[in-house]
This record gives structure tokens, sequence and C-alpha cells, in this order.
């Protein structure tokens, strides 16, 4: 697998994971049970914007990267 995939892959889940995680504690806080399909689509919601996020910086770093 290429460093770039990785990269991409890592960022999504990471972003994602962070994310879910964070809003399920602000429920939690405000009294709402925890809820597996809430945490899921917003862990992959997030997590793909995170992933498509890191593609564009990555292509960017390397386009500038080939013209310096």
């Amino acid at each position: 697998m290429k460093l770039q995939t990785k990269a991409i892959i890592g960022g999504g889940l990471f972003g994602g994971i962070v994310y879910a995680l964070g809003i399920a504690g602000f429920d939690y806080s405000d009294g709402e049970n925890f809820n597996v399909w809430k945490f899921i689509f917003r862990l992959s919601f997030f997590g793909i914007f995170m992933a498509l996020m890191t593609r564009y910086n990555l292509r960017k770093q390397a386009e500038k990267e080939k013209t310096e």
C-alpha cells in the first residue's frame, strides 16, 4: 500500500473517531443514552470528509513540491 493511501485512511479514521467520541461525550453529558447507529453515522460521515480533505492536502503538497 502506498504511503499516500495509508495517510488518507489514517486521517479519515482518526478524524472520524475523534469527532464521534467528542459528540458522544457531549450527548452523554446532556443525559442522552449512547446510540451506536448515531455514533457509526457520525464516524463514517466525518471520516469520509476528513479522508477527502487529507487527499486534497497531499495532492496540493505534491504539486507544490514538483514546481519547486
